[in-house]
C-alpha cells in the first residue's frame, strides 16, 4: 500500500500539462488541498490567508502568477485538463486527462483530510 505522498506523486505524473494564457489566473481562487500537499508549500501567516480569501484569491497567487507552480496542488493541476473543469480561456492540453486518472484524483481528494489554501 502506498502512502499519500507517493499517491500524490503518481497522480501528478499522470496529469497532462498545457500552456496557460500569460497573466491569467482564473483558476487561482481559494482551493482545498491535502495535508501532504500543503506540507510542500511555503508557510503563510493567518493574515496572508485572510487577505487572499477576502479577495477570493489563492494565498500563493503573486503579481506574476502562481508562486508555487511546481508544487501546486492536484486540484490546481487538473483544472483545464478535463471537460468537467474547463479553462475559461479555452486552453487545454493536446490530450485531456483520462477518466480513470481523473476519478483517482477526485477519490484521493474526497478521502483525505483537506485544508484551505
Amino acid at each position: 500500500m502506498k502512502n499519500n505522498i507517493e499517491i500524490v506523486d503518481l497522480l501528478r505524473e499522470q496529469i497532462p500539462s498545457f500552456e496557460c494564457k500569460p497573466g491569467c489566473h482564473d483558476c487561482c481562487g481559494p482551493v482545498t488541498t491535502s495535508s501532504e500537499e500543503m506540507a510542500r508549500l511555503p508557510f503563510k501567516t493567518n493574515a496572508q490567508h485572510e487577505a487572499a480569501l477576502k479577495e477570493w484569491n489563492c494565498v500563493y497567487l503573486g503579481p506574476n502568477g502562481c508562486e508555487v507552480y511546481e508544487e501546486r496542488p492536484l486540484i490546481c493541476r487538473v483544472f483545464g485538463t478535463t471537460p468537467r473543469m474547463p479553462c475559461p480561456e479555452h486552453r487545454r492540453p493536446e490530450v485531456m486527462i483520462d477518466t480513470k486518472t481523473e476519478a483517482k484524483i477526485h477519490h484521493y481528494i474526497a478521502n483525505t483530510r483537506q485544508v484551505l489554501v
